[in-house]
C-alpha cells in the first residue's frame, strides 16, 4: 500500500527547475570536467579562449592575462569588447546576457555572428566561470566608454553602468573562483598556465600573450584603473609568447635537440571544403613519432578525422613518390602507415565553422568533412613540397625505409622469440620467482636490482601474490633502439615474457599477468639510472601499461633506527633528523654497531653493567645502501608489506614534457642533456 502511495505522491509539484546559473553550481563536473586542480584551471581557458577567438577572427591582437593577489585571474584582451547595448528581446545589456545566461553569445548567431569558428561557444564559457566563482567583474572598453558590471556565484550586484572613459578597445574579465566549489584548492599553478598559454600561442599567428605573476605583490592597487597591466607601473614576474611562424615555430620548438632529416619545415595553410587547414611536420633522428592534432584550436589528444586524413595522405604520398624516383626495390614492399609515421613531428590544426567532438571531453574529433579536406589540402602541398626538394624528400624516403626494414626485422626477432606459448606463461624466464594467483588484479611483480636483493626479496614476498625478477646491471637505453635489437637484450626479454603482453603492434594490455608493476632499485646514483632505464623502456615500448596505472615505484627507506625495544625507518635524512629529535637524541648518543665478524674487546664486570645502562639511552642508526644490505624481514616490513610499504605510482601529466625529457635525458645529444643536468642540478638529490 505504502508502494502505491509513493506513486501517487510523484507529480509535477516534484520536479525540479533550476533556473539560471544554478544548474552549474550543482552539476559543475558537467561544464568543467572536475572540481580539482584540472577544473580549477578550465575557468582560466574558458576566459582565455574567448578572446583568443577574437584574435582567432581577426578582432585582436594581444591578450594579457595576470594572476593577481587573493587568487583572482584578470584577462585583457584588445578585442572589439562585447556588446553592451539592450538586447531587443530580453530587454537587458547584452554583456550582461553574455556572463549570467548559459548558451547566450555571440558564436550561435551563424552568418553575421562574427566568429566564422571558435574553439569554444562564447557565452558558455563566461557564464560558466560567472557560476563557479564568488566574484566576477567585466569591463567593457568600447566607443570611448568604460562599462561596467559585477557578480557573486553568477548572480548580478547591479546593472551595468558607465564608469568612465577610456583610448582602448577590448574585454577586461577578473574573476576569484568560490572556494565552496574548488574544495581541494583555489591555488594556480604558474606552470600550468605558461604551458597552455604558450601552446596557444603558436597556434595563432602573431597574437600576442603576456602572462604575469602579480601574487605576492603587496601595494593594494586596484586593476580598473588601467587596461594593461604595466601601465599601473609595478614590477612582477612576466613572460610574453609571441610567434611569427606559427605552427611552424611550434615544430621547430619540438625539435630543437633532434637531428634532422629535412631541415626545411613544410607548411601548408589553405581552405578546403570551408575548413581551414594548416599543417607543419618535419622528420627527425628518432623512432617515434610526435602527432599534435588541434581542431578550433582545441587539442585533441586522442586525433579523429583531421589525424585520419593526415595519414592517409601521408602514405598514399610517401608510397607513390618513392617508387616514381625508383627509390625503393620491388623486394621491400609497400611502406606502412606506421612506416611513414616513424621520426614524423607534425603539428597538424584544422577549423570548422560547425564542429562536432566525440565525447563530453572533446579528445577526438568527429567532423567526417575534416578527413576528406585534410587529405585534398595537405595531399596536394605535400606532393609539391617533395618535388621542390629532391634532397630532402629522398632523405625522408632513405629514412621510412629504414623503419620498413626494422619493422620487418622486429617482426622476424618476434616470431623467434616471444612466441605464444611463451606468452602465456608456459615458459616464463628462469629468473622469476611467479606468485601463485593467476589473478592479475591482485599480483605484483617487484623488479629488483641484482641477484643478492632478487634472493632477499624471494625469502622475503608473500608468495602468493608477489613474484620477483632480478635484472642483471643496467637494460639496454632503448630511447634510441629498435624493436629487433631490444629483443635481443635477454633483460628486456625476460620482462616482456614475464608480463605476458607482448610487445610492438602486437601487444594487447588484456594479457597483462600483473597489475602491479614495482620497480625497486638501490637508493645511490646507479639504482636512479636504473630505474630511469626502466621508465625509458615503458614510455616508449608500454605506454598503456603506465596510462592504466599498473606501474609503481618502491621507496624503501635509507635508515634503521634503533633505542632499546623501539624501531624506526626513515626515508631521508629530515626523517632520521626528525626520529632523533622526537626521541630526545643528542648526537653523542648515537652509535654504530659493531661491524659483523668483529669481536668487541673484553670487559671488566663494572664496565660490563655500565654498558649495560647506556645501551638502554643509546640509539644505533644503520645506513642502507642497498636492497641487498637488508635480511628479508626488513625487506619485507619497509618495501614489500603492503600494509606498510611506501610505493609511488608512476603518472603521465604532460606527455608532451615527459616527451621531451626523456628526449634530453637519455638520447644521444650530449650538449642538451649537459645543459639539463647543470639547469636541474640544485633539484637532485644525490647520495654517492
Amino acid at each position: 500500500m505504502a508502494k502505491a502511495d509513493s506513486k501517487a505522491a510523484y507529480g509535477a509539484d516534484q520536479i525540479s527547475v533550476l533556473e539560471g546559473l544554478e544548474p552549474v553550481r550543482r552539476r559543475p563536473g558537467m561544464y568543467i570536467g572536475s572540481t580539482g586542480v584540472d577544473g580549477l584551471h578550465h575557468l582560466v581557458w574558458e576566459i582565455f579562449d574567448n578572446s583568443r577567438d577574437e584574435a582567432m577572427a581577426g578582432h585582436a591582437s594581444r591578450i594579457e592575462v595576470t594572476l593577481l593577489p587573493g587568487n583572482r585571474v584578470r584577462v585583457a584582451d584588445n578585442g572589439r569588447g562585447i556588446p553592451v547595448d539592450i538586447h531587443s528581446k530580453t530587454k537587458v545589456s547584452a554583456l550582461e546576457m553574455v556572463m549570467t545566461t548559459l548558451h547566450a553569445g555571440g558564436k550561435f548567431g551563424g552568418e553575421g555572428s562574427g566568429y566564422k569558428v571558435s574553439g569554444g561557444l562564447h557565452g558558455v564559457g563566461a557564464s560558466v566561470v560567472n557560476a563557479l566563482s564568488i566574484f566576477t567583474r567585466a569591463e567593457v572598453h568600447k566607443d570611448g566608454a568604460i562599462w561596467m558590471q559585477e557578480y557573486t556565484q553568477g548572480a548580478k550586484k547591479a546593472n551595468v553602468k558607465k564608469v568612465g572613459t577610456t583610448k582602448h578597445t577590448g574585454t577586461v574579465i577578473t574573476f576569484e573562483p568560490d572556494a565552496t566549489i574548488f574544495k581541494d584548492t583555489i591555488d594556480f599553478d604558474w606552470k600550468t598556465i605558461i604551458d597552455r598559454l604558450r601552446q596557444q600561442a603558436y597556434l595563432v599567428k602573431k597574437l600576442r600573450v603576456t602572462v604575469i605573476d602579480a601574487r605576492d605583490i603587496a601595494e593594494k592597487f586596484d586593476p580598473t584603473t588601467v587596461f594593461w597591466f604595466k601601465d599601473l607601473g609595478l614590477e612582477a614576474p612576466s613572460i610574453t609568447y609571441y610567434f611569427e611562424g606559427g605552427l611552424q615555430s611550434l615544430v621547430r620548438h619540438y625539435n630543437e635537440h633532434q637531428k634532422l632529416i629535412n631541415p626545411t619545415i613544410f607548411y601548408v595553410e589553405k581552405e578546403q571544403d570551408k575548413v581551414g587547414v594548416e599543417i607543419a611536420l618535419q622528420y627527425v633522428d628518432d623512432i617515434s613519432a610526435r602527432i599534435v592534432p588541434f581542431a578550433n584550436n582545441i587539442y585533441t589528444p586522442e586525433g579523429g578525422m583531421h589525424v585520419t586524413g593526415f595519414k592517409t595522405a601521408l602514405t598514399r604520398l610517401i608510397n607513390t613518390y618513392a617508387k616514381k624516383n625508383n627509390l625503393v626495390k620491388e623486394s621491400d614492399g609497400a611502406f606502412s602507415g606506421d612506416d611513414v609515421l616513424e621520426g614524423l613531428t607534425v603539428v597538424i590544426s584544422v577549423k570548422l565553422e560547425e564542429i562536432q567532438f566525440e565525447g563530453q571531453t572533446k579528445a577526438k574529433l568527429g567532423s567526417t568533412e575534416a578527413m576528406g579536406a585534410t587529405a585534398t589540402a595537405f595531399g596536394e602541398a605535400f606532393g609539391v613540397f617533395l618535388e621542390e626538394h629532391p634532397d630532402e624528400a629522398k632523405a625522408i624516403i632513405m629514412k621510412v625505409l629504414l623503419a620498413l626494414r626494422a619493422r620487418k626485422a622486429a617482426k622476424a626477432a618476434k616470431d623467434s622469440i616471444l612466441r605464444k606459448g611463451a606468452l602465456e606463461g608456459m615458459t616464463l624466464p628462469g629468473k622469476l620467482a611467479d606468485c601463485q594467483t593467476k589473478d592479475a588484479s591482485e599480483s605484483e611483480l617487484f623488479i629488483v636490482e641484482g641477484d643478492s636483493a632478487g634472493g632477499t626479496a624471494k625469502m622475503g614476498r608473500d608468495r602468493r601474490t608477489q613474484a620477483i625478477l632480478p635484472l642483471r646491471g643496467k637494460i639496454l637505453n632503448v630511447e634510441r633502439a629498435r624493436l629487433d635489437r631490444m629483443l635481443a637484450s635477454q633483460e628486456i626479454k625476460n620482462l616482456v615474457i614475464a608480463m605476458g603482453t607482448s610487445i610492438g603492434d602486437t601487444f594487447d594490455l588484456d594479457k597483462m599477468r600483473y597489475h602491479k608493476i614495482v620497480i625497486a632499485t638501490d637508493a645511490d646514483v646507479d639504482g636512479s639510472h636504473i630505474t630511469t632505464l626502466i621508465l625509458t623502456l615503458f614510455y616508449r615500448y608500454f605506454r598503456d601499461v603506465i596510462d592504466a596505472g599498473y606501474v609503481y615505484i618502491a621507496l624503501p627507506p635509507l635508515y634503521k633506527i634503533k633505542k632499546g625495544r623501539e624501531l624506526a625507518y626513515a626515508y631521508s635524512d629530515d626523517e632520521k633528523e626528525k626520529v632523533l629529535k622526537d626521541w630526545g637524541v643528542s648526537g653523542d648518543a648515537i652509535e654504530v654497531e659493531n661491524p659483523e665478524g668483529e669481536e668487541a674487546p673484553e670487559e671488566s664486570e663494572e664496565e660490563e653493567e655500565t654498558a649495560k645502562a647506556k645501551k638502554n639511552t643509546k640509539v644505533s642508526v644503520q645506513r642502507y645502501k642497498g636492497l641487498g644490505e637488508m635480511n628479508a624481514d626488513e625487506l619485507w616490513e619497509t618495501t614489500m608489506d603492503p600494509a606498510h610499504r611506501v610505493i609511488k605510482q608512476v603518472i603521465i601529466e604532460d606527455a608532451e614534457e615527459a616527451s621531451k625529457v626523456f628526449d634530453i635525458l637519455m638520447g644521444s645529444e650530449v650538449a642538451p642533456r649537459k645543459s639539463f643536468i647543470q639547469s636541474n642540478a640544485k633539484m637532485a638529490n644525490l647520495d654517492i
